[in-house]
């Protein structure tokens, strides 16, 4: 289920859909970057990835023309475990980036088409 986020009145219990897109790009990128570190043999033996967004939620609820709706940047941010060279952790991110489906899906601009039923 999702939710509203609290600053638009939600009470924060459930995500909304700006939350679940931040969590499709985390999710998209540590299986990418899981799968890249396999293909290079790099040992990563864990870590964390981290999204932020920034977001004017003006634009969303329609009280501002000059608002954008969406997000108006995002940020990941990687920490990783394992025998490392700066250089390996280097290259790893640059492949996840080239590879993030999601991410590459958004940064293309696919067009989405909605038809009602």
């Amino acid at each position: 289920m999702t939710g509203e986020d609290p600053a638009i009145g939600g009470d924060g219990t459930l995500a909304c859909s700006g939350d679940m897109l931040l969590e499709a790009l985390v999710a998209c990128a540590g299986v990418t970057l899981r799968a890249v570190a396999t293909a290079l043999d790099h040992p990563v033996r864990g870590g964390s990835l981290r999204a932020e967004g920034d977001l004017d939620f003006r634009g969303t609820l329609g009280v501002s023309k000059d608002a954008p709706v969406g997000f108006a940047g995002i940020r990941l941010s990687f920490e990783l475990e394992g025998d490392l060279t700066q250089e390996q952790r280097t290259r790893l991110i640059e492949l996840t980036e080239r590879y993030r489906v999601v991410a590459q899906s958004l940064r293309l601009s696919v067009p989405c088409v909605m038809t009602l039923a």
